[in-house]
């Protein structure tokens, strides 16, 4: 018998980018395979995915890829990776109808195999068995996984949350999780993202008695901003806006493709006649209209934030507007939301954002409904995923406290190889792991080869010096050209002049003429120039310079 090898490439000490592989013999099965977007730090870059590079090099082993929802964190790395390796795609019918949009703007529709998968039928997959378990989430569809393997069996709680009375009727399959546990489960993978938050996370349905409220008082226009694929959030503005005798507009590219896909799989009911085009808003009285929009995260594209500028072409904020912002901020958006907050206020709109509104409930578990997921699987092994480190820490501090034993309970870093026996686990080697970044058409590791010249290109600015020499006699030919940008300084003018001198002393000494080596005359101009300019700046632009022999 071989050892199952779990080998985490994504989703550890980040919220985003998960991607899991399980190993056992010459069988691969990877378990979703998700992006991240770029902190402030990354300059100019688009996307973050995790280093699949194993599962790449291993390509003639992998089973297939099981997604568990339709998050971005979860399936928007996937047709990167499928560009490189063809293999089956497995999902709920929401989360397959989401990831084929995406497959058909990467030229990938109809290249790869989706097969939709039900919690109703079991998948057999090499040696491997998984069940599908419901779980209740901010997307339709979520499952969880009970993957039966040689070794034991190990259960993934995917992203969820125990809500008692969610929007669709499909509660989190607590019976289920507890039938695998009587059974006997080997290790257990939990969502750690509200480790850190005590209680119970707060139902779906709370918020759609708060937007009913706000509804009834409102006496202009309602414009609600929420994530285009929270389909519940989305069902309950359809629902309010129908009660009240609104009509919606449906406003940002990724919310009327969401809308448009979950309506036609039939996980939104739209009644008939509610939907008005967006340049028909203008022509509704401001109290029979209801506009939900993209841009909770404050995106500065987005159309909240383009109407928020007086830049979008269907809808301008106005005095008498009731704006309700139905998400919390991800971690780093926050100075993005608050300033459209703030042009939203500057246009006349009242604002609706504050958590303590009721108007956003997350769609992760918190502290105590951890700990229930931890005493239904009742798990030998304890692996938290998903989630930062602090997250992580946490999530492991309440399985202490439901007994787990401490060296049951392992904290990993993404790549680590984590091998499990029936009666024993231990840490037992690394693969590749990390970032590929992806910035416009070019993907790879970028970071250390771009993303520090962009740094302090952003902090420094850049000093072009270009320099004509004979090829002759290595004399400089008429004067070299100077050009700062992005370089402040009290008196620009003189900096340049002292730069041009400096070079003209510099190459035109006996020993600098002699050089033929164009590489060492350009070190050598670097060099003397960045010194000068941070004797007299205190500053280190980039210097550039261009040597043309003629």
């Amino acid at each position: 018998m071989h050892a199952l090898k779990v080998i985490p490439l994504g989703g550890l000490g980040a919220i985003g980018k998960n991607m899991m592989v399980l190993e056992y013999g010459d069988a691969l099965l990877v378990v979703d395979t998700g992006l991240m977007f770029p902190d402030d730090e990354m300059l100019g870059i688009d996307l973050v995915l995790p280093d699949f590079s194993y599962v790449v090099e291993n390509k003639d082993r992998v089973l297939g890829v099981i997604v568990t929802h339709g998050h971005e964190d979860h399936v928007g790395a996937l047709p990167y990776l499928l560009k490189e390796v063809n293999v089956p795609v497995y999902g709920t019918r929401l989360t397959l109808g989401l990831l084929n949009t995406k497959l058909g703007e990467h030229g990938l529709q109809g290249k790869t195999s989706l097969k939709e998968i039900s919690p109703s039928k079991d998948l057999e997959l090499g040696p491997f068995r998984i069940e599908f378990l419901e779980v209740s989430h901010s997307i339709p569809d979520g499952v969880g996984l009970g993957i039966h393997t040689p070794v034991g069996t190990v259960v993934h709680s995917g992203d969820f949350k125990l809500d008692q009375t969610p929007i669709d009727g499909r509660p989190t399959a607590m019976h289920r999780f507890a039938q695998l546990g009587s059974n006997g489960v080997l290790l257990l993978f939990s969502d750690s993202t509200n480790a850190d938050r005590p209680g119970f996370t707060g139902p779906e349905r709370s918020v759609g008695e708060k937007l009913d409220g706000i509804f009834a008082l409102a006496q202009g226009r309602i414009i609600v901003a929420s994530f285009a694929s929270h389909i519940h959030r989305i069902q309950q503005v359809i629902n309010t806006a129908a009660r009240h005798g609104r009509s919606l507009a449906i406003i940002g590219r990724s919310m009327v493709k969401n809308v448009n896909i979950a309506s036609n799989l039939g996980y939104l009911s739209v009644p008939e006649g509610l939907i008005v085009r967006p340049q028909d808003v203008a022509m509704l009285p401001p109290d029979r209209v209801v506009v939900l929009s993209t841009g909770s995260q404050g995106e500065p594209l987005s159309a909240l934030a383009r109407m928020a500028s007086r830049d979008h072409p269907s809808v301008e904020i106005m005095k008498g507007d009731t704006v309700i912002i139905s998400a919390r901020p991800v971690p780093g958006n926050e100075t993005s939301v608050n300033r459209t907050i703030d042009r939203l206020f500057a246009a006349g709109a009242r604002v609706i954002y504050e958590a303590s509104a009721g108007v956003h409930v997350s769609g992760h578990a918190a502290a105590e409904e951890l700990k229930v997921m931890l005493n239904l699987v009742r798990p030998k092994f304890f692996m938290p995923v998903h989630g930062e480190h602090r997250h992580l820490y946490f999530h492991a501090e309440l399985a202490r406290a439901t007994g787990i034993p401490d060296d049951h309970i392992f904290l990993l870093e993404n790549g680590d190889i984590l091998e499990l026996e029936p009666d024993h686990a231990e840490v037992t080697g690394r693969v590749q792991a990390g970032m590929i970044l992806v910035d416009g058409f070019a993907m790879g590791d970028l970071q250390e080869l771009v993303l520090r010249d962009r740094q302090h290109l952003a902090s420094d600015g850049l000093v072009m010096v270009v320099v004509v020499r004979s090829a002759q006699d290595g004399k400089v030919v008429g004067e070299p050209e100077v050009v700062f940008r992005g370089f402040a300084h009290a008196e620009p003018e003189e900096l340049t002049e002292a730069a041009r001198r400096l070079v003209i002393e510099l190459l035109g000494s006996p020993e600098m003429e002699q050089v033929s080596d164009l590489g060492l005359v350009k070190n050598q101009v670097h060099d003397v120039l960045q010194k000068y300019l941070r004797k007299q700046s205190g500053r280190r632009p980039m210097v550039l310079p261009v040597i043309v022999e003629v």
